[in-house]
Parts: structure tokens; sequence; C-alpha cells
């Protein structure tokens, strides 16, 4: 047996050797070249990419035994959680700059397990600080609000400002337009029978899908409208674009407001003279149009913002804003790396993000809520894009106003914010939350109620 076991123990030895070896020989001093450039050597150098780029060359390595199969398992999670495929250096957006922030102040990249097969890994002094500070320059010139105290200047979210640049005239229209149910076939749906502003601008609390025309069922959960001027695509699976293009897309969905084309509602708004009228004076030399309809009701949508919640007012330097178990909360939510998906003015709306990491949300669907059936907006990213990569992605849901929005997540399966809390723990972080924790985020989640004139 000793025969056995010790040219075993050699031939591990030899080939912990050779990775370290090829790991540190691998490892360079970080390039003179612009700070992006600077920061894809780090990651390249540090093997980020080998567990967090679908793309990237395997190590020779990953063909031995043991190891390969470690390393696919990595990948796996790694590219579910984090793909830096799906992001651009030279223009980061606000997910990425979280995403590389929170690995620098929990030094937990790479993690223990990887590092024991990759000698040489993990940021260094000199790289935390230039990551820090690229992190840092970026946000302060691409994201900024600039209403936020100084020393929370450099936060992740950002303060929701209390307006933004409108054409007055545009606005009452689109919110005329808002509010009509000519739009619809049958002359029953409107934009706000399903994004209710007194109900935080999605449906009904009790209401899992929104009832169209004909008392047709989508598959899908309505998301708010409110501050979803700052998202970064629109819909759960980013099919538009703009305000004006997501809201051209219900009036010609046959389960929400029927089988029919922009021609012909353009054809039914246009008999009402008086609305004519206003449109040509509005939009000369174009009159009422689908692209008219849609930037009216648009315009209308950006003034949809709901600032001055508690943690705006906490971040904008009152101290007293929020309690101590909410900034318990707010601590808990990034320390969790919450705040590297949920970023920005409204705490989400930037990326879309695979719906089961670490176990299958889908299975465990079937079996928890046989009655909610798999259906094509469960596609998610995939949907739009045609892309098996894009399977099962959604954009991250807005967190402003979330006591008002029951039920949660894109199917509408959570009716309580501590059970929504309990199930990302879970689905996305591979772990159960402590209950401190889920009281003390759920807390923080209700202290970020704007203000609004549709509110009590």
């Amino acid at each position: 047996m000793k025969k056995v076991i010790v040219p075993l123990i050699g031939l591990c030895i030899a080939l912990v050797a050779m990775i370290a070896v090829y790991r540190f020989g691998f490892r360079k001093s970080i390039p003179e070249a612009e700070p992006a450039a600077q920061v894809a050597a780090i990651l390249n150098q540090n093997g980020c990419y080998d567990c967090h780029s679908s793309s990237q060359e395997k190590p020779f390595y990953a063909s031995f035994p043991i190891i390969g199969p470690q390393l696919d398992k990595h990948i796996q999670h790694g590219t579910g959680f984090f793909d830096l495929d799906r992001y651009d250096l030279e223009q980061p957006s606000e997910v990425l700059l979280s995403m590389l922030e929170y690995t620098v102040q929990q030094k937990n990249m790479p993690i223990a397990e990887y590092k024991l097969m990759h000698w040489g890994t993990g940021y260094n002094k000199q790289e935390r600080s230039l990551l820090t500070k690229w992190v840092m320059d970026e946000r302060a010139s691409r994201y900024a609000s600039g209403l936020a105290a100084p020393e929370f200047a450099g936060e992740a979210v950002q303060v929701i400002p209390d307006a933004i640049e409108t054409d007055a005239e545009k606005v009452a229209l689109g919110k005329k337009m808002y509010n009509d149910t000519r739009i619809s076939l049958d002359n029953t749906i409107s934009c706000a029978t399903c994004h209710i502003l007194e109900d935080g601008g999605a449906d009904e609390p009790e209401t899992r899908t929104s009832e169209g025309i004909n008392g047709n069922f989508g598959g899908i959960n309505a998301p708010t409208v409110f501050n979803a001027v700052f998202n970064a695509r629109q819909f759960w699976n980013g099919r538009a674009h703009t305000l004006a293009d997501q809201a051209a897309g219900p009036p010609e969905n046959p389960l929400e407001m029927g089988d029919q084309t922009w021609d012909q509602i353009v054809e039914r708004l246009r008999a009402d003279a008086s609305l004519v009228k206003e449109f040509e004076a509005l939009y000369p030399g174009e009159g009422l149009t689908r692209a008219s309809v849609t930037d009216a009701i648009a315009e209308y949508e950006k003034t949809l913002l709901t600032p001055n919640d508690r943690l705006d007012l906490y971040l904008k330097g009152n101290s007293d804003a929020l309690t101590a178990q909410e900034l318990a909360g707010y601590n808990a939510f990034k320390d969790n790396s919450c705040a590297t998906c949920h970023v920005g003015k409204t705490l989400g709306g930037q990326s879309f993000e695979l719906m089961g990491i670490f176990e299958d949300y889908f299975a465990d669907r079937e079996q928890s809520r046989p009655d909610v059936e798999y259906n094509d907006d469960d596609k998610g990213l995939a949907g739009f894009t045609g892309k098996d990569e894009d399977l099962n992605r959604f954009k991250v849901p807005n967190l402003r106003n979330i006591s008002k929005t029951p039920p949660y997540f894109h199917d509408g399966t959570r009716t309580s914010i501590e059970d929504a809390v309990k199930d990302m723990f879970r689905f996305e972080l591979g772990k159960k939350a402590s209950e401190q924790d889920v009281a003390s985020i759920s807390a923080f989640l209700r202290a970020l109620d704007g203000e609004s004139p549709y509110f009590e």
C-alpha cells in the first residue's frame, strides 16, 4: 500500500507545482495603459475570466480528473452570478462597477477552493487600490446624481432627483393617452388598467398576472412604471429599449389590448377631431401617429418619479432618516451582494440576471406551485434575443416603493417581501438567510416608499 500511496502523493505535489508555476509565470505587473486596460489585465491575471467568462479558453489542467469537473462547476456558478462577457470595461455599467467593487471590499475572490489550485491569484494591495479608484472615477463621471452627501457620493445606490426635464404640454397629452381605453380593441383597457398609479404603478396586489382584454391573463407580473425612465431597457425580457418602445407593445398584444395593429388604433383615435387637433399642435408635420402617441405617453411617464424616500433622505445627509433596524438592513443588503445588481437610482433595472444560480428555480416552482405552468414569458431575455445563454435571465426589478407592488418576482409567486428575500438568498446566493437578515433587509426595503401625488 505504501508503494502506491507515496507515488500518488508525489504525483499530486508535482501537479500542484505545475499549476503554481503556470499561474506565477502568467502573473505580470500592471501595464502602463489606460485605466480600463489596466483593469482588464488585473482581472485576467487573477484568473477572473476562468470562471466568469463562458468564452474564455480553459487552462491546460481543465482536462485533468477531479480538477476539470470542479472547474466546470465554478464556471457554471461564476457565469451565472457574473458573466464578464456581458460587460464592456470601456463603457462600464453600474452593475459591472458594483460587482468589481464588491470583490475588492469583501476580499472573497477568487474563492478559497480556486486559490488552492491557482496559487498567486487574488488582488494585491496595488490592484485593490487601482480597481477602487477606477470604480469611483467611473461612477462619479457616468452615474452620480450629485444629490448625495459627500460621504455617500460614491455609493452604488444613487438618489432619485425630484424631477427631470420634460415638455409640460406633451406630458398633459401623454397623461390623457395613458388613461385612454380607446387604445384597446374593445375600448376597455388602458395603460392605467394594469399599471395602477395608486397601487405603486403595478397591478392590484392580489393579481399575480394582469387581466387583459376579454378576461385573458398573461404569463408575467406587471412591473411598475414609476421611475421606469431610469431602466436600461424595458419589460422583464428587455425587448423595448425606450419608454416609447414599451408603450407601443401592449396595444398590439392579443392578450393585453387585443389582436390589432397600430394602423387600426390610429384610425380609431383620429375619429376624435379634438384629439387630432391636439396632436397636430404639439407634433407639427406629424400629427397623430403611433410614434407621437407613444412619445407623449413616454413623456408623461418621465414625470412618474418617487423622490425623497427615507433611504434618499439618509443618503442626502439626514442621519436620522433610517431606523437602526433599517440601517442594519441597508448594510446587510450591501454585505450580501444585493447592491451588486440592485444598483443606481431605482435599485435595479440595469441588468438581466439568471433566476436560479445555485438551485433550479423553475424545477422548484413546478413542485411548490403546480398551478403556475412554465410559459414563454419564463424564458426571460432569451424570449427576446433567442440565445440559449439568455434563458431564464430577467431584468433586475426596481426596488423603490416595493411595499406597494406585491406580488413579487417575474411570475408574481411571492406575496411577501420576507419570502422574496429568503428566496433571493436561496436561489441567487446559495445560502439560507438568517432571521435577522430577513427582518432587517425587509425593514430596509419598506423604507423605500417615495413621494408621489398618486400615493396617499
